[in-house]
């Protein structure tokens, strides 16, 4: 992601947009924040909070210190503007952060429960383990940037948290990759909550990522 020019960028976060909207990932708000790193020191990100309409001058280009560098953020995005370039600093292999109130991840959130390794799809994506849940603090703060690149830095191969309180945000190669990790993660979330009318999802065996993988590679599948 890092060669994508900044129209490029645009055209990607916006088509990804569409796909989290069609997902019924924006829930009744549409409000989210969607980025993508173009170059070495910078990314492009939603100006906005509602992405429900994105166009060519729904953008700005910050560095990864924060600075805008081309156009202009409305305060809702430059209060967590930080929370997006923490993860791209920490993260050379993120092409793309995306925060949403996805409506059955958010549930777990708000119980500050992790969404547990109980469906396949989360596997063929690198997730080996629980998503878990970042104490809250205040949005874009120090505190709640620090609890989410101390997780980041002990998962590596992590690609999303629950913020406590919040929401979500997910980190991947790229904005359509991240959108339908979010998809996939909201599905499970889903899932896991109605499982529980039948006692309780169980989770997957520890050999489940080692024998996905190995069938991902033989067929020569990726997600």
């Amino acid at each position: 992601m890092s060669n994508v020019n900044v129209s490029s960028a645009k055209t990607e976060l916006i088509q990804a947009a569409k796909v989290l909207a069609s997902s019924g990932l924006l829930f009744r708000g549409e409000h989210a924040n969607l980025s993508a790193r173009v170059g070495e020191n910078k990314v492009v990100i939603t100006r906005g909070g509602s992405i429900a309409n994105l166009g060519d001058d729904s953008f700005a280009v910050v560095t990864l210190e924060g600075a805008v560098v081309e156009g202009e953020l409305d305060s809702v995005t430059n209060e967590v503007v930080e929370m997006h370039t923490a993860v791209y600093r920490v993260r050379d292999s993120v092409g793309s952060v995306m925060h949403v109130h996805a409506p059955h991840a958010t549930v777990f959130a708000v119980a500050h429960q992790e969404i547990p390794l109980i469906y396949e799809p989360l596997v063929r994506f690198g997730i080996t383990e629980s998503i878990p849940v970042v104490p809250w603090a205040p949005r874009g703060s120090e505190e709640s940037v620090s609890g989410i690149v101390q997780i980041v830095r002990k998962h590596p191969g992590l690609p999303a948290v629950l913020l406590a309180n919040h929401g979500v945000l997910a980190f991947s190669s790229s904005p359509m990759q991240t959108a339908r990790l979010l998809a996939t993660l909201d599905e499970a979330a889903e899932l896991a909550l109605g499982a529980q009318a039948l006692g309780g999802a169980k989770t997957l065996p520890k050999q489940a990522y080692t024998q996905v993988e190995a069938r991902m590679r033989a067929f020569g599948s990726t997600m």
